[in-house]
């Protein structure tokens, strides 16, 4: 447990032989023999349309409550199996392989429930590597996003935080796999880059009408770009939270960002399953070759 939860040099524990084997022989099974091949489609009893109501419910309407990341996968995956990956390590990023319609696809999700979801040191390691073995194995990316931004602290400065966010920003710009991203909930930042938005190389962008695209949340926004209309007024906190609701009607919401392309379509969260995988459908043929060279510079 020391190398799965702390050092993140292990990625999967059983507590026998039998167990990792089996766990080996389910790993094997959504990956292909290799990286010329792509991943087994699997024959799925679960409907390709089939709806989930559960979803438009499913976001707290507290934007600082939290929920669990996972409630949203496994709905969403084929008869609700996941194969986790580093589950006990960097637990505020989730990266898992599921089947959609049969077809082995690679998830990167935010994990509201440690750390509000924020990437850190460790989360940005943890899904720049999967994201690259994903790509190694023509395995195609989706990912949920929930990202209030980079987490803060002096002890993520002195590691380099953002020596690490950028190679994930990395990881994602040099996949050529087909990838979709979907947004739930916040999206703020450099974040929100770094979770693969359309600027990064997604090929289809879903949001929920839930989701919050912008610099930062509302309120801080709200601080920072109508600090002297709040200043003068004669009741600042009403002024306060008149601009905090102007900032979210203008633009904290996902139809300001649809309306300016960096969003396809916003959905009904119901819709999810079907909406994505009717996308990775769409790319199966997708075709994309880096530029020629021997390697790029990934910021180690």
């Amino acid at each position: 447990m020391t190398h799965n939860s702390i050092s993140g040099v292990a990625h999967f524990i059983g507590k026998d032989d039998a167990e990792t084997l089996q766990k080996v022989r389910e790993l094997l099974s959504y990956l292909p023999s290799n990286n010329l091949e792509t991943a087994p489609v699997y024959s799925s009893s679960d409907d390709v349309n089939r709806m989930i109501p559960e979803f438009n419910e499913i976001i707290p309407e507290n934007p600082n409550k939290a929920y669990d990341m996972y409630d949203i996968i496994r709905k969403m995956a084929d008869n609700g199996q996941i194969y986790d990956v580093m589950p006990h390590y960097a637990k505020n990023i989730v990266t898992c392989f599921i089947r959609l319609d049969g077809q082995t696809v690679g998830v990167i999700a935010s994990q509201p429930k440690f750390a509000a979801g924020c990437l850190d040191i460790n989360a940005s390691d943890k899904a720049a590597r999967f994201v690259r073995r994903c790509d190694a194995f023509n395995i195609p990316l989706l990912t949920i996003v929930d990202v209030p931004g980079f987490l803060p602290g002096t002890d993520q400065e002195h590691g380099g935080i953002i020596r690490h966010g950028a190679k994930l920003l990395y990881a994602y710009c040099e996949a050529t796999v087909p990838k979709v991203t979907m947004i739930v909930r916040k999206a703020y930042g450099g974040a929100y880059i770094g979770m693969c938005n359309k600027e990064l190389g997604a090929d289809m962008v879903f949001a929920w009408p839930s989701a919050q695209i912008a610099v930062m949340g509302a309120e801080g926004a709200a601080n920072i770009v109508f600090k002297n209309d709040i200043k003068n007024a004669d009741d600042p906190v009403a002024k306060r939270q008149e601009k905090i609701a102007e900032y979210e009607e203008k633009f904290s919401n996902p139809y300001r960002a649809a309306e300016m392309g960096y969003v396809d379509d916003v959905i009904e969260p119901a819709t999810a399953r079907q909406r994505v995988i009717s996308a990775f459908d769409m790319l199966a043929s997708k075709r994309e070759s880096l530029p020629a060279k021997k390697h790029g510079n990934i910021p180690l």
